[in-house]
């Protein structure tokens, strides 16, 4: 990689803020912290409420809720619906056909819906905008065990794609349960 192109990629690297999320976190059911990549706290994640209510609730590091995420009961396919500030943000739902792998749609009112794609069980994909990279996700970032990283871009509302990831995580939860009470049938 020349001197150029690496001085574009750390343009861009700065142009991105990171967040922490501890992966698995359903399972225990607990409350957790999404701390920034100086690890601050940045938000905290009730995960008590998700089991109890159906409602993931997302607040702000005074305790004030910013953001939830909730599962659709009523869908043909796995859809949970994201409130940023008590309005509706955006709904994410599994694509229904997609031949080789699992892609999920970040339906935003308007015309600008999101794309997560990639190996979204490993927690190694990306988010794009229009074919364009906004957000990326992965685990090789950190060496902390269970946890993985979200970068997004300066432009892109954070609480959305953390809510994305949080619900893409829920989706994926429950879609492993449920594989399991299958199996466990036979």
């Amino acid at each position: 990689m020349g001197r150029a192109s690496t001085r574009c990629w750390a343009a861009e690297e700065q142009n991105r803020r990171m967040y922490v999320i501890r992966e698995r976190f359903f399972a225990i059911g607990d409350d957790f912290d999404v701390l920034d990549e100086h690890g601050n706290k940045v938000y905290r994640v009730d995960g008590k409420v998700f089991s109890v209510r159906g409602r993931l609730v997302i607040e702000d590091a005074n305790g004030d809720e910013v953001a939830s995420v909730h599962r659709q009961i009523i869908a043909l396919r796995a859809t949970y619906e994201i409130r940023i500030g008590g309005e509706k943000a955006a709904e994410v739902r599994k694509k229904l056909f997609t031949p080789f792998r699992d892609k999920f749609t970040i339906d935003v009112p308007g015309p600008d819906d999101l794309e997560m794609k990639g190996n979204l069980l490993d927690h190694e994909y990306v988010i794009e905008l229009d074919g364009h990279e906004v957000a990326a996700v992965s685990k090789r970032w950190l060496t902390i065990r269970d946890t993985y990283a979200v970068q997004v871009t300066a432009d892109i509302d954070p609480l959305l794609i953390i809510g994305s990831v949080l619900a893409l995580d829920l989706a994926l939860e429950r879609e492993e349960d449920k594989n399991k009470k299958g199996s466990d049938d036979d």
